[in-house]
């Protein structure tokens, strides 16, 4: 054996040719050297596999650390993520995309960052930075640069817009590419879109859309994150379009990621009886292959990123190399000394702005009985709009909490103290409130409550830290600090989910509807995903795309 080789027997598992074989495998410098079949009569041996692939993530959602992240991801099989830095984008620009990159090569794993193609989304909120088509494009230049990430402005698409087409355009030149984010688009409107190169969309809600797209020559990402949840809907595909799918996270906090990544779609996937060469292409081939990775298929010569796991139905991970170094040990745990390349200082990059609010900012003077509210449901981002009759006191409109009305406010964090203030249906509050700096897709302060003194508390608890999730009732008054633009924590995972759990938990206490409060207020100001949504200019129409009045004459 040669210095630095590694020899490991088992069951490989040989995704391109879908078959087992029983051998050994051989690394060197970091690739798979030889893989030798032979007959092993040793008991209990470990199943060897390619390691799996988040086919579309945003780190920042997590609120850790791209290093951090990765801590936790190699411990559940994870070797490397597709990831847009878009919501670190719409904060900082291209400073937090240079952030991102910078941080994750302070660990061994593969981060393939995307070029983010809607920063900002719309020019319906106040965003922290924009791109331009020039901006984008010297970033599709960037060799750390895999992608042009999700384009989310389908009506730019369809209508040609100019900046759309040259961001496009750039990234067909230098053949990367494209993925897509089009909920509910089909047709004609559909044909359009994806004849643009547009090869992906992780937001499917139902298995008709998904097909349509997949007629178009889309790839479908079944997603699967904390507040959007599309397995279940989805998973049906694998029967006849396994070479299409991908499995994917898209938004992920802490709490939720510390319990698995993949490995969990994987298992559930073999539980409900798909084929295990179909299930397990869509977590490594697929997304290797359509997305052009390094990440290996354990192929010889290939980059030896592969994993131990003790058997094809529970998928408990023994070991996790990347580059053909144990980056994870389930005796020993992470293996610093093959994980961690460098370290790099306190660096914590942020832009906010904004001033205490009073209760003052956020009262609504009634023009009318009938307003329009949003209604969310538990486990997606989509709404609904629905009419209801106002609750007024002393001629204003106040929260109705016998009817789950209340108030939801969206403030400007870059510019001052600019604020529009609506209701939503949904969140089933009876006392407190909460706030956040994570607020999809420009991350100005929401918050959502009972009363407007809870709000205002909640929302200046946000804005004296500079960013952070907060809560306030008559149990628990506290926050996650989240100094990093707003969205992410300096501290390890373990804290971070800790902590988040902790004000998770007491949120859902406060609501009797919501599994994940925080995430799904957090897109709550997400324009792009209809029907019915407020940004810090006012409440919008998302099936139209354009504002519209609270009150309904």
């Amino acid at each position: 054996m040669q210095d630095g080789e590694i020899r490991l027997e088992g069951h490989i598992v040989d995704l391109v040719n879908r078959k087992i074989t029983d051998g050994e495998l051989c690394v060197r410098n970091g690739n798979i050297y030889s893989i030798t079949p032979k007959a092993l009569a040793k008991e209990n041996l470990p199943y060897i596999m390619p390691g799996f692939v988040d086919s579309h993530i945003h780190i920042e959602s997590s609120m850790l650390l791209p290093s951090n992240f990765a801590e936790v991801a190699v411990r559940f099989g994870t070797v490397g993520v597709v990831c847009d830095p878009h919501e670190i984008a719409n904060v900082l620009g291209k400073e937090g995309i240079e952030f991102m990159i910078e941080d994750g090569k302070n660990v061994n794993f593969h981060f393939y960052n995307g070029a983010p193609s809607c920063v900002p989304a719309t020019s319906f909120e106040t965003s922290g930075e924009s791109l331009n088509s020039k901006d984008v494009a010297s970033l599709l230049k960037n060799d750390d640069i895999f992608l042009l990430s999700e384009m989310m402005n389908y009506p730019g698409v369809l209508f040609k817009d100019e900046e759309v087409m040259k961001k496009i355009s750039t990234a067909n030149k230098y053949n990367k590419v494209i993925d897509g984010h089009a909920p509910g688009l089909m047709g004609e409107n559909l044909k359009t879109y994806a004849s643009q190169g547009i090869s992906t969309d992780h937001e499917c809600s139902t298995i008709e859309e998904a097909q349509e797209k997949i007629k178009c020559g889309m790839n479908i990402l079944i997603r699967e994150g904390s507040a959007a949840k599309n397995f279940k809907a989805l998973i049906l595909l694998m029967k006849q379009n396994p070479e299409k799918l991908m499995f994917c996270s898209d938004d992920k906090h802490p709490d939720d990621l510390i319990l698995g990544h993949i490995n969990l779609l994987v298992k559930r996937a073999i539980e409900e009886g798909y084929d295990v060469f179909d299930v397990l292409r869509s977590a490594s081939l697929n997304p290797k292959q359509h997305y052009k990775l390094s990440t290996g298929l354990l192929q010889e010569g290939d980059n030896a990123d592969f994993i131990l796991v003790d058997n094809l139905q529970e998928f408990n991970i023994l070991s996790t190399f990347i580059n053909g170094k144990e980056v994870f040990n389930k005796e020993e745990g992470i293996r610093k000394d093959n994980f961690v390349k460098s370290l790099q200082g306190n660096y914590y990059p942020n832009n906010f702005h904004a001033n205490p609010i009073t209760q003052k900012d956020i009262e609504i003077q009634a023009k009318g009985e009938n307003i329009r509210v949003i209604e969310c449901f538990d486990g997606e981002i989509f709404t609904k709009e629905t009419i209801a009759k106002a609750k007024i006191e002393n001629d204003k409109v106040v929260s109705d909490v016998d009817n789950d009305i209340l108030k939801i406010v969206v403030m400007d964090r870059y510019t001052g103290n600019k604020s529009q203030t609506a209701f939503i249906k949904g969140f089933g509050f009876k006392q407190g409130a909460i706030a956040s700096s994570v607020a999809h897709d420009s991350h100005n302060v929401i918050a959502i409550g009972v009363s407007d003194e809870e709000i205002v508390r909640a929302m200046n608890m946000v804005i004296e830290n500079e960013g952070g999730i907060s809560i306030v009732c008559k149990e628990k008054t506290d926050i996650l600090h989240l100094p990093i633009a707003g969205l992410i924590s300096e501290m390890k995972a373990p804290l971070v989910a800790k902590k988040y759990k902790e004000l998770n938990q007491t949120a859902k206490t406060l609501s009797n509807k919501l599994q994940a409060p925080y995430m799904t207020l957090s897109f709550m100001a997400l324009l792009v995903i209809p029907e019915l949504k407020l940004s810090d200019k006012g409440l919008f129409d998302g099936k139209n795309f354009q504002f519209t009045q609270l009150f309904v004459s």
